[in-house]
């Protein structure tokens, strides 16, 4: 069985690091796995890259022009709507041509249009098409915050500014989507069973089949370090507890930052002991900018690449905490338990299906920086921590190791080779 995985980025974003791993759990698990992206960056003889040079940014130039133009020329909510009006035909490339099976992951900013994914279709190779957002099932938005008009049909976006002229965008995204999908062969797999569930609502694919298969982690690379021995490699204080935050850009909204600060505050004002004991690491970019508005001292980790340290510095802290308004299932949430470090985050999305309220951390009331400082607190003083650690790793490799998510990927590959697309 070959396998053609299909993402925008081959390293850049959460899909692409979750695309990189199911490549290596797949071939680890007897499948031929190989990935097709249009930004290549390494050297690996398992992803293949566009060779297009000249319309690589061509095509994402256009269709942020056309959303760009359709925001009345203001940058509120550039990159977070997508229309898929401009991409890449892949169906000549030898890479399709010898695949058994067609995985789409990330597609947007430019990879594929959906008349790109109409061509696919007509191909007749079988789809699967991994959600790690809402985009496939709604019309333009990624996220759709309080919006339920996707349960329905997508239309007036809130994204968009007021109509004066202008055909509805939304609408029409999404008739274009209806009109591919209706009598296709595509099988969805969500991340998370609140995408699922989420996706099984849309008025786009109530009537397709829509699986919940979790991310896959490499244990060889991320599992517990010895803490004191990582933090001297790191330069980070062996005496103190460590809170980590870790964000592409440490400043995303969706990643709830403000709630991080207001709840280390609330940590540092209740327990004014405590700021000469805990210090807080930021991993990702623009962490000057928190760093300036947390009580307790802050240390900035920069950019780091490369799986291996980044399971240094999880291993370095006493806690993870990851405040998303809003996600599906976290990659960094994953890795975190992985290296044995208990997790505080928000009941929404995908992270209570991670995090296993007071067994493997802490899982906080939605919005409540109040109970996320509690959260907090808990795991530092008074949880257990060492039987935190092995519910932790038991989570793990039960559920996202390499050889369980790739065997149920194997499964819906195989039902849909035999053309099974029944509704769940």
């Amino acid at each position: 069985m070959r396998i053609l995985i299909v993402n925008t980025s081959e390293m850049t974003g959460g899909a692409a690091v979750a695309a990189n791993r199911l490549v290596a759990a797949l071939n680890n698990n007897g499948v031929k796995a190989k990935m097709l992206v249009r930004d290549k960056t390494t050297n690996s003889i398992t992803v293949a890259g566009l060779n297009h040079k000249p319309f690589r940014m061509w095509h994402f130039l256009w269709e942020r022009w056309c959303i760009f133009c359709r925001l009345h020329f203001s940058k509120n909510h550039l990159f977070e709507i997508d229309i898929a009006n401009s991409g890449f035909d892949i169906t000549s490339l030898n890479e399709f041509k010898e695949a058994d099976v067609i995985h789409l992951h990330w597609i947007n900013q430019g990879m594929l249009s959906l008349k790109g994914i109409q061509k696919i279709l007509n191909s007749g190779k079988p789809i699967v098409w991994t959600l790690h957002d809402l985009w496939p099932v709604s019309a333009i938005c990624h996220y759709a915050r309080q919006c339920d008009k996707f349960i329905i049909s997508c239309k007036d976006c809130p994204l968009l500014p007021k109509r004066i002229i202008c055909p509805d965008l939304a609408k029409q995204i999404w008739n274009k989507k209806k009109r591919i999908y209706q009598c296709s062969n595509i099988h969805f797999v969500a991340c998370s069973e609140w995408l699922a569930n989420t996706a099984r609502k849309s008025g786009l694919t109530k009537d397709l089949q829509v699986s919940a298969i979790p991310n896959a982690i490499d244990t060889n690379i991320f599992h517990p370090l010895e803490k004191l021995k990582v933090r001297r490699e790191l330069g980070l204080p062996e005496d103190k507890k460590i809170i980590l935050f870790v964000s592409q850009r440490v400043t995303d909204v969706r990643k709830g930052a403000s709630l991080l600060i207001d709840a280390v505050n609330k940590i540092c004002a209740d327990n004014p002991t405590s700021a000469s004991s805990i210090v807080v690491a930021l991993l990702g970019s623009h962490a000057e900018t928190l760093k300036q508005q947390i009580s307790f001292p802050c240390i900035e980790l920069g950019y780091i690449s490369g799986d291996k340290r980044l399971a240094q510095v999880y291993s370095a802290a006493d806690v993870f905490v990851l405040p998303s308004m809003e996600d599906n299932l976290p990659n960094t949430i994953m890795e975190a338990l992985a290296c044995g470090v208990p997790c505080v985050g928000f009941n929404v999305g995908g992270i209570p299906e991670m995090i296993d309220h007071l067994k493997n951390g802490y899982v906080a009331e939605y919005k409540n920086a109040v109970d996320l400082a509690k959260g907090i607190w808990w795991v530092l003083t008074e949880a257990d921590r060492e039987q935190l650690k092995q519910n932790a790793l038991h989570k793990v490799h039960t559920c996202y190791s390499q050889h369980s998510v790739a065997s149920k990927y194997i499964e819906v590959y195989e039902s849909a080779l035999k053309g099974k697309y029944k509704k769940p």
